[in-house]
């Protein structure tokens, strides 16, 4: 079999490129706030007792968790988008495009707000990467048709 890429695939790279500068966001998130509680490295988390404490050690491990977040889902993400573009290269690159304006909404919110903070950017994320990976399916199954 050979997969021609869509000559509109472009959309869809350009919306995988966008995701290094989501997680360079984090990264600077993630920073300031461990600067700002004083939590060294290597401690990835500030302790229950510490966190529950000192709310920057709280904003600190809030930070840190949407980053650790974003990285959970960002290969599954990517893999749906990659497979859905080949059929629907347009249709995946906005969906890919919302989908990183929603994470960065995530990471906002829940660096700044805590886990309530997420929300919107968690559900709106988590609906693209459904019709995603719904869209990946099904171009599959496409491509699979074809060998008959």
């Amino acid at each position: 079999m050979t997969i021609t890429l869509p000559s509109e695939y472009g959309y869809v790279l350009l919306a995988a490129t966008s995701t290094f500068f989501i997680n360079t966001y984090h990264s600077v998130l993630t920073s300031i706030a461990r600067r700002a509680s004083g939590q060294k490295y290597p401690i990835a988390y500030a302790s229950n007792e510490v966190a529950d404490k000192d709310p920057k050690a709280y904003a600190f491990n809030c930070t840190q968790r949407a980053h650790a977040n974003f990285t959970e889902n960002l290969t599954p993400y990517l893999g749906a988008l990659l497979i859905a573009g080949l059929r629907y290269p347009v249709l995946a690159g906005g969906l890919g495009a919302v989908w990183t304006l929603a994470r960065a909404l995530y990471a906002h919110g829940y660096s700044k707000s805590g886990p309530k903070g997420r929300e919107i950017g968690s559900i709106v994320a988590s609906l693209v990467d459904l019709g995603l990976k719904g869209m990946a399916v099904y171009a599959s199954y496409q491509f699979v048709q074809e060998l008959n």
